[in-house]
């Protein structure tokens, strides 16, 4: 059963990571940009390969945070197919949302690589509504759904700056 499940998990996961993620840090930024730069692409130059370093960072990041949803969780990061377990593994023992920061890490490492101010726009409204989903609806979600297990975790790792060190509880 539990490799139905996983092979499910794999295919959602999948799913959501191109529609979700995948509009919000890839179709949006090149619907406002075309991807073409603003300025030629020696004008900061050291800036511009810090947008790479945070670009690549950011996609790495939000790729490892999907694989333990499939691995640890036996579900998806999407609200209709949640996971079974909750998932602390990984990324997560240092921030509870490194999905959310992932996505503004790509959307910050395209506004400096390309040097188009739109993206630091883009990139603040889009971290508001991420920060508004949380608060109104994934923190008090997750609270029903794992309850004490939840709360535990949520008072152990932050939820927007990562801690210095792994948080070594209990993960299920």
């Amino acid at each position: 059963m539990d490799g139905v499940r996983r092979s499910l998990a794999v295919t959602g996961s999948a799913t959501f990571f191109a529609l979700a993620p995948g509009t919000v840090a890839g179709l949006v930024p090149w619907l406002l940009t075309r991807w073409h730069p603003g300025a030629p692409f020696t004008h900061w130059l050291p800036v511009r390969l810090f947008g790479i370093v945070i670009l690549l960072a950011g996609t790495a990041f939000l790729v490892q945070a999907f694989t333990r949803f499939v691995v640890e969780g036996l579900g998806t990061p999407a609200p209709t197919a949640p996971p079974t377990h909750l998932v602390v593994g990984g990324v997560y023992r240092y921030v509870r949302n490194p999905m959310y920061l992932a996505v503004t890490a790509a959307i910050l490492g395209q506004a400096l690589l390309l040097w188009r101010p739109v993206l630091l726009v883009y990139a603040a409204i889009a971290t508001a509504t991420m920060v508004a989903f949380v608060l109104a609806y994934e923190q008090p979600a997750l609270a029903r759904r794992f309850g004490d297990e939840y709360t535990a975790y949520r008072r152990a790792v932050p939820g927007w700056w990562p801690r210095l060190t792994p948080w070594r509880g209990d993960p299920v």
